[in-house]
């Protein structure tokens, strides 16, 4: 987590970053604005962490004490202009930038080139490439699509990810110029944050933004940074296989890494696996884990989960996702004896159960996932829904269930919940090396509805507090140590509960209404205050409707 000092830096950054852009790109959609934005910041990272590798490796090329040592004496000294070339050449060897898994960023994508060449193609045009690939750049746009394209070629697996559209926008060249210059006062210096902390910010920050601007449509690539770092938080993903089947921008894969990192695991550890069916989309999860330099299997392209499973054979050990909340006719092309529906086949009208259904498909044995659903999945008995839920929770495969509070989401106000899912509840090791206690037949459930705080008219976001009171009652039940049941909150079910409230999956049911505290005065003399209280606010809703009458009848107006 970043302190206060760390956290205002990365506000004012991202803030004035985000207003300046605006006044430069009015007449750009937030669709448009979006790759154009994001686009700039890949190239400007990968470019920055290929001159941090660059400047190390000419360092190490000039230390006596360093296996790369080059002796200026066998170039005809430390000022000769032989020693000066053979150093140039050494730096431009890809291997050394390979070797610490450094993005390898050809001479013409790298932010010095475009930085210096945009303000020359603005009043003319200019040679790049050599040979057979050489050609002429006549606008700051080509200019880009240019370093985009020299990058996809000595990166095959971005083969198809980069938006290489900068040419075909329709927007002063000069602009796009100038936000070039603006990008490039992104400052990468700071007493406790490195390069990747600060675009990482950045790029989320800016995901989050564009949701907001495109309302409905932004929540198809974005879920709210608390609601994946609360799931993230409650599973622990620290060592295996991680499958979005929805993965829009990937944010739970950079969650997953942020929650590795501050718990001084691996993330070579974790294998990242996701499937997203909108191109661009697609493309904004690649350019994601590239900045941040996180290996991934994104399937061949883009495509539907239900008609071009990406990974049949994958067996995860933790699945996460945020899928569309109620999505209609989803099963055109899907076998209705597909082996997937292993719990009952989904109804056409609604596919939060095939979603649901794919993931547990897809994890392995041992395996949890977690699933952002609407409210109705946890009661709805419409075609065929009931049977699923009672099937998944005759099963014992219902570990934990948590009621969201509303207006969490920039794309739906449709009340949510998370389903916590598990196939083995026997006691065991999790992956973060807990202890898990025996937990068949028990489901806990936990509401959530009134945390949080509102942190502008629109929006409801929980607190660091917040997920941990949250993160702790769900492992404290794990393990069997430090959890009580509380009222209002959280509480521990049985099956025959389960089986009383005809297979229910409503928090609010079980946990019940929170206590409330004795204020130490005695029943007879509150209620004897309140009446009193109650007939002096009727006297004055009277004496108010009289007046109201009046002033209507000297309008001429009679009620």
């Amino acid at each position: 987590m970043t302190n206060n000092q760390e956290q205002e830096f990365l506000d004012g950054l991202e803030k004035k970053l985000w207003t300046s852009a605006n006044k430069l790109l009015p007449s750009l959609d937030a669709s448009q604005y979006k790759h154009v934005m994001l686009g700039l910041i890949f190239i400007k990272y990968v470019s920055d962490a290929f001159d941090l590798r660059k400047a190390e490796l000419k360092t190490q090329l000039q230390d006596p004490n360093q296996d790369y040592y080059l002796d200026p004496d066998d170039f005809g000294g430390a000022d000769s202009s032989e020693y000066q070339d053979e150093i140039n050449a050494e730096l431009e060897i890809r291997d050394y930038y390979l070797e610490t898994n450094t993005f390898w960023v050809p001479q013409s994508a790298r932010w010095e080139f475009l930085q210096n060449q945009n303000k020359v193609v603005i009043t003319g045009e200019l040679d790049v490439g050599e040979g057979n690939s050489k050609k002429k750049i006549r606008s700051v746009g080509q200019l880009i699509d240019n370093a985009l394209d020299a990058i996809e070629i000595d990166n095959p697996k971005l083969k198809g990810v980069l938006n290489k559209r900068y040419t075909q926008l329709q927007i002063d060249q000069a602009k796009l110029g100038e936000l070039i210059d603006l990008v490039a006062t992104v400052p990468f210096t700071h007493a406790s944050l490195n390069s990747k902390d600060i675009l990482g910010h950045v790029y989320e920050y800016m995901l989050g933004q564009f949701a907001l601007a495109e309302g409905k449509k932004g929540g198809q690539f974005y879920t709210p940074k608390s609601i994946v770092s609360l799931i993230v938080q409650m599973l622990e993903p620290f060592k295996g296989r991680v499958y979005d089947p929805a993965m829009g921008s990937g944010g739970f894969f950079v969650q997953t890494d942020s929650f590795i990192d501050a718990h001084k695991g691996k993330i070579g550890d974790v294998s990242i696996y996701g499937q997203e069916a909108n191109h661009t989309t697609w493309q904004l999860a690649a350019m994601n884990m590239v900045i941040r330099g996180i290996d991934f299997n994104f399937g061949k392209q883009p495509a539907s989960t239900y008609t071009q499973d990406q990974h049949p054979d994958l067996r995860a050990d933790f699945v996460m996702a945020n899928p569309p909340f109620n999505m209609k006719e989803w099963d055109t092309g899907v076998d209705e004896n597909d082996p997937r529906w292993q719990y009952g086949k989904p109804p056409s009208g609604n596919a939060n159960f095939a979603w649901l259904q794919h993931m547990l498909y897809h994890t392995s044995p041992n395996g949890s996932l977690a699933i952002l659903l609407a409210n109705g999945s946890m009661s709805s008995n419409s075609s065929g829904e009931g049977g699923i839920r009672r099937a998944l929770i005759e099963e014992d495969l219902v570990e934990c269930m948590v009621a969201l509070p509303g207006q969490l989401f920039t794309n739906t106000q449709i009340p949510a919940c998370i389903w916590f899912l598990t196939k083995n509840k026997n006691e065991r090791t999790s992956a973060a090396d807990r202890k898990l206690r025996d937990r068949k037949g028990e489901v806990l459930f936990i509401d959530a509805r009134n945390l949080g705080y509102m942190k502008d008219r629109v929006l409801r976001d929980f607190t660091q507090d917040d997920l941990n009171q949250l993160t702790e009652a769900f492992h404290n039940w794990q393990i069997g140590e430090g959890y009580e049941d509380v009222a209002g909150f959280c509480k521990s079910v049985e099956l025959p509960e389960l089986q009383k409230h005809d297979y229910v999956l409503t928090p609010g049911r079980y946990v019940g209404a929170a206590l409330e505290q004795d204020d130490g005065e005695p029943f007879a003399e509150k209620m004897a205050r309140l009446t009193a209280t109650l007939k002096t606010q009727f006297e004055e809703s009277d004496r108010l409707e009289a007046e109201i009458k009046k002033n209507l009848a000297g309008l001429g107006y009679e009620l």
